[in-house]
């Protein structure tokens, strides 16, 4: 039999061998089961555990005679640490004894089992077979639990299992197998929590690992498999409980905290004024100061089984997450002023070889938790916030400080998302010049000419395509006076202009910053270009820091919150809600929407909450989530989150028949595009394999009611605020169903991984990308003559208070530390093989193809990473860039690609 993967945690302990209980069927009378003598072991401590389940039948025998199957079940549970933690608090609880007495009489889980169809002769439905399965032994962390069944003929095949759960804490069923059946056997994935009936007596449904369309679903299963759906959509009444699936909408509107401080009131993101994909509804009740802002008092409710695994749990959220965000980080306020900026660079590398000490009472219980960055320092006799030392510095300590690093990290960085190509010359914006001010941008053709002249005038660099732009320049104008009204902070209108070398490396060429009208001030805009003359060079300098903050900035809350945590969550809602657990789409899309609405809440609670860490740290601050609407409205569409579309959309690509991957890239080294586009085929050639399946003809895809549903309603609910775009996908055929599960695999697995487990090696050392500009450039009108002198003077002293500051570096490269990471239990793409994909020879087939061609992406890359002639890849002190390589091992490396947006 398959075995699934489970999460291992603290042994369990052996209780009782359990004697068989009487077992009831509604087919058959109460029958004594005969046994053997079983003596109780001695237990110095009785101890009952939330646990996982395991459900395992053995084979059993057909009696001709009675015409009877006798079907035998092993249920094996395996202990959770939530659980244990539980029970440690609570063994001496009466509900803990109540669950002993349950377990000693053997009526621990009460099992039912449903016929596939109905009854051919009335047309009605059969008769379940009921019986509880009693706990028998343990092995390890394994508890088990067994249960005999006499089966009659005509009950036919098993279609569903109804699981109730008689403890008074939670389970958690991993799989199910009866064997006995003279078809042979039958598997129930189940990987889900079955809630206590103390807490809800709603029995839980399991269906058989065989995958159903709608219309060819199991005439006996139709009523469950409508069941089942309503329940998990529920009312959208009340607050919602910690042991419930249910998924249901709402806005954002619990970002901010007005009962805590009015300077923390946040406005609602979602609707028209802000428009905003929806998140889970949690139910929690409204703030006393805002009406239309939810309360942050509790923990964030998401659907059970969207919790983290024990060991991911363990990993980051109760060692990595907690302690960073709600231990370290608050230490850290304690011992660094707010507003303290590093005195010397030396001062920023002691953060890799010296460290921040940490108060000694406070910080006892973080050692061993966050073992990455607190050390104990030996001689010393102190415990030291110590950062690991990034790739990228270890390699090159000085790389951040060039220019062809930092046209290199556009195309191989972290965020390969925003370069794109001048398709239009001259560059102008499109606000409204009333209220901005001029629309002509000040990079001018002569002033282009100037930095490429021998190699083609500016026509030419737009027709041959050697142009490229990061063009932050209409996105954040019109936050920039609002953003200066914060103190410890500032904020340009941006556009970088880089040229294409003959080497295929891109050349930075000039920067422009703009500042909006301002206090009857007219705009100020001014273009700063690389330099022979020192104060120019440093103007420059200073000019890259403002222009990798908005990157920063663009990157965390555009490319990578927007773009994939927050846009998937609806597609999450709307798959559980349309898509029956037995569908052969929510069974292909299962693995890539798991732990995403968790570490979505996490976010909401510490991240990009009002005074959380984006706001703290980020050049936007309390404007960042505003932002991030605005480019919603602005910028997302869901058909150019497509890979091939997003490249040609920018500009990067072109279609092309005959070249790979039927695309002709506008830069031959691209890294991101490169490696990308080869997982993007992968994902697609998968995908396809699996919908033609099941789809055959496009009358199914029309017909399939779930399905159709499921996308009406990610367009029309989740993502409200764009239901009326004309650029949605139809989903009329097999090639639409196709386009749509291969983008939303790919923002899930592809995306994410590209612009997240680069988080540490590229931005932690934060003189490479500052997430903050704190002051504005020198020579902007109103700095005085004492501000130039001062720059003139001692201009690293200038570099040194535009950095973020000791304290904000600190905090962001803890959290950068923290996301980067890969739990041990990570499940990475094409490397796992779903049971209901493996009892399907056709589909097995197509997923170990799937496999294999994601095995020799990775040898592809590491070919590539040694190809000399590829400049963006390779070189004296380059990072290669292994950022969609498939498979990592766990940790911070700098590599690997997840099913989903895990962390």
């Amino acid at each position: 039999m398959l075995k699934s993967t489970v999460h291992r945690s603290s042994p369990a302990q052996t209780l009782i061998q359990w004697r068989k209980p009487f077992i009831f069927s509604e087919t058959t009378a109460p029958f004594l089961l005969q046994q053997k003598s079983v003596i109780p072991k001695r237990e110095k401590s009785f101890r009952v555990r939330s646990a996982s389940t395991t459900i395992k039948a053995v084979p059993s025998s057909i009696d001709k005679s009675s015409g009877t199957t006798t079907v035998k079940v092993v249920v094996t549970v395996l202990v959770t640490s939530r659980g244990f933690l539980l029970e440690f608090l609570s063994n001496l609880e009466l509900t803990s004894w109540l669950d002993y007495i349950s377990d000693l009489f053997g009526r621990s889980i009460l099992l039912e089992l449903v016929p596939a169809e109905l009854d051919p002769k009335t047309g009605l439905e059969k008769k379940t077979i009921k019986g509880y399965a009693h706990r028998t032994s343990n092995d390890g962390n394994e508890v088990k639990y067994e249960s005999d069944f006499v089966i009659t003929q005509d009950f036919g095949e098993i279609g569903a299992i109804l699981v109730q759960n008689e403890h008074h804490k939670e389970m958690h069923l991993q799989t199910i197998v009866l064997d006995g059946f003279p078809h042979g056997t039958v598997t129930v994935t189940c990987n889900s929590f079955v809630h206590a009936k103390f807490d809800d007596p709603e029995k839980r449904i399991f269906f058989t690992n065989k995958s159903y369309l709608p219309s060819q679903t199991p005439s006996g299963l139709k009523k469950l498999r409508e069941k089942d759906l309503t329940l998990v959509r529920g009312d959208g009444q009340g607050e919602r409980k910690a042991f419930e699936r249910i998924y249901d909408y709402d806005v954002y509107n619990d970002l901010g905290d007005p009962d805590s401080s009015d300077d923390l009131k946040r406005p609602v993101l979602g609707g028209k004024e802000h428009p905003y994909p929806r998140r889970c509804r949690t139910g929690r009740p409204r703030t006393e100061k805002d009406k239309l802002s939810e309360s942050r008092a509790g923990s964030v409710y998401v659907p059970r089984d969207e919790n983290f695994s024990e060991v991911k749990s363990a990993t980051f959220y109760e060692k990595a997450t907690y302690s960073v965000l709600h231990a370290a980080l608050p230490y850290l306020e304690t011992v660094i002023d707010p507003d303290l900026r590093f005195p010397y660079f030396t001062a920023i590398d002691s953060l890799f070889n010296e460290g921040v000490e940490l108060p000694e009472l406070e910080t006892q219980g973080l050692l061993g938790i966050i073992s990455r960055l607190v050390k104990f320092v030996t001689g010393v006799g102190k415990d030291i916030l110590r950062f690991d030392t990034p790739e990228m510095v270890d390699r090159d300590k000085f790389s951040w400080f060039r220019d062809v690093e930092f046209g290199r990290q556009t195309l191989a960085g972290l965020n390969p998302y925003s370069i794109q190509l001048v398709k239009k010359w001259p560059l102008k914006s499109e606000l409204d010049p009333t209220v901005y001010g001029p629309p002509e941008s000040a990079i001018t053709t002569e002033l282009v000419e100037q930095e490429i002249k021998g190699f083609m005038t500016v026509d030419e660099a737009v027709e041959k395509k050697r142009l490229f732009i990061l063009d932050y320049h209409d996105l954040l104008l019109p936050y920039v006076n609002k953003v200066r009204e914060i103190k410890g902070t500032t904020l340009y209108g941006s556009r970088t202009l880089f040229f294409l070398t003959p080497s295929g490396t891109l050349r930075p060429l000039a920067i422009e910053l703009t500042r909006p009208p301002l206090d009857g001030k007219p705009q100020w805009k001014k273009v700063y270009r690389p330099s022979w003359s020192a104060t120019d060079a440093w103007l420059w300098r200073l000019a890259k820091v403002h222009v990798l903050a908005h990157d920063s900035g663009y990157h965390q809350l555009v490319s990578h919150w927007l773009r994939t945590h927050c846009c998937t969550e609806p597609y999450i809602i709307a798959t559980n809600r349309q898509l029956s657990t037995m569908h052969p789409i929510f069974r292909l899309l299962h693995p890539h929407l798991r732990y995403t609405m968790e570490i979505n809440a996490l976010a909401r609670v510490a991240l990009i909450n009002a005074g959380g860490t984006i706001e703290s740290s980020f050049s936007p601050g309390e404007y960042s989530m505003e932002i991030s609407s605005a480019a919603y409205d602005l910028l997302w569409q869901f058909d150019l989150q497509a890979l091939p579309a997003d490249l040609i959309s920018r500009g990067m690509a072109v279609e092309n028949p005959t070249a790979p991957h039927g695309l002709k890239l506008a830069i031959e080294d691209y890294p991101f595009a490169n490696d990308g586009l080869i997982l993007w085929d992968a994902i697609k050639e998968w995908v396809t394999d699996y919908v033609n399946h099941y789809y055959p003809s496009k009358t199914l895809v029309q017909s399939d009611q779930e399905l159709q549903e499921w996308w009406t309603e990610i367009r029309t609910v989740g993502h409200r605020d764009k239901k009326d775009e004309p650029w949605w996908p139809v989903l009329d055929t097999p090639e639409d169903l196709i386009g749509i599960l291969t983008t939303i695999i790919w923002v899930a697995s592809g995306h994410h991984a590209a612009v997240n487990f680069g988080q540490y090696d590229f931005a932690a050392y934060f003189p490479n990308r500052p997430t903050i500009a704190r002051t504005k450039m020198p020579c902007e009108e109103e700095l005085s003559e004492e501000q130039w002198k001062r720059f003139v003077e001692r201009p690293e002293d200038e570099l040194l208070s535009v950095f973020p500051s000791q304290k904000q570096a600190t905090q962001v490269m803890a959290v950068l530390d923290m996301l980067s990471n890969h739990s041990p239990d990570e499940e990475y793409i094409g490397k796992t093989m779903q049971p209901s994909w493996s009892e399907n020879p056709i589909i097995k087939a197509a997923y170990e193809r799937f496999s294999g061609r994601l095995m020799e992406l990775e040898g592809t890359i590491d070919a590539r990473n040694a190809n000399k002639n590829l400049n963006n890849r390779t070189g004296a002190g380059v990072v290669p860039y292994e950022l969609l390589k498939p498979l990592s091992d766990p940790g911070v490396t700098g590599r690997g690609v997840p099913n989903s947006i895990s962390i």
